[in-house]
């Protein structure tokens, strides 16, 4: 049987790719890519997503590793918050000095 290069099972993982705009700000997800490894995919986010020196900070995580909710399921996972007023930030005043939050 000829491989035709389609066969999942020798592609590369996926990576989700998290940059870090400059200190004190989180990481934003800005893309996925496909690499053999960590240090490579570490690598190749750096050429693809911060080409014009954008970024202190690059997290790649594979995405067989994320667990995520269902958005099927909203309902029960965010509504019991809804109840709960005193988590909204907006009764929290931050110091100027955390301009970042």
């Amino acid at each position: 049987m000829m491989n035709t290069g389609n066969d999942r099972s020798k592609e590369w993982p996926l990576w989700e790719i998290f940059i870090r705009a400059r200190n004190g700000l989180d990481h934003k997800h800005c893309g996925s890519l496909h690499a053999p490894d960590a240090k490579a995919a570490l690598q190749s986010a750096r050429d693809v997503f911060t080409r014009r020196q954008e970024g202190v900070s690059i997290w790649a995580v594979r995405a067989e590793n994320i667990c995520a909710s269902d958005p099927d399921s909203k309902a029960e996972m965010f509504d019991p918050a809804e109840d709960k007023i005193y988590r909204h930030p907006t009764f929290y005043k931050l110091p100027k000095e955390v301009d970042n939050m």
